[in-house]
């Protein structure tokens, strides 16, 4: 296949029974190593919010702060990591989420986004969108405005878009993937 007629999910590896069995890992290690296949990643991601105010760009860890420092770049913009609990070392606020086995606090420096601001919250992978969900509350409890959401991969079996949809968020993906 030609660099020219290749998608973004033509990039990403598929991994069988990681990190358990019966698990179907979607790695987008080898989009990010791609120089094509990043840049067209970053510019699809970008697209929807062509001619929008933004004003930070929020990573969700780990491979969200890839995209994010990427993106935030793109547009002269700061950057803002929601990190797991305890990353952070400034005062923080935190929001405890479910997992599906068990649970997990997502934190954010308090002062990291002012009342008003508008927000691009990107990540690689929604799959059930606890993590996101979790990123939407802490913006929103300092008074962000949340532009959109923004994946490379959308696993709609779990229910994350619906979710992130019904939390009135604008969601934007550039692949889906069937199973978990």
């Amino acid at each position: 296949m030609s660099p020219q007629t290749k998608t973004v999910k033509d990039y990403i590896r598929t991994i069988a029974d990681f990190p358990h069995e019966g698990i179907m890992f979607r790695d987008v290690t080898t989009l990010f190593a791609d120089p094509r296949g990043f840049r067209m990643a970053i510019d699809q991601m970008l697209h929807p919010w062509a001619g929008q105010q933004i004003d930070k760009i929020v990573g969700l860890e780990a491979r969200g702060f890839i995209l994010g420092g990427a993106i935030a770049h793109q547009l002269s913009k700061g950057f803002v990591p929601i990190r797991k609990k305890g990353k952070l070392p400034g005062q923080t606020i935190s929001q405890a989420y479910k997992l599906e086995y068990g649970e997990a606090v997502m934190e954010m420096h308090e002062d990291a986004i002012q009342p008003g601001e508008k927000v691009l919250i990107v990540d690689d992978l929604l799959a059930t969108g606890g993590t996101c969900g979790a990123g939407i509350k802490l913006i929103e409890r300092v008074g962000g405005e949340i532009v959109g959401c923004s994946f490379i991969v959308d696993l709609p079996e779990l229910g994350g878009r619906k979710l992130l949809e019904k939390l009135g968020m604008n969601v934007h993906v550039l692949c889906e993937f069937d199973g978990a």
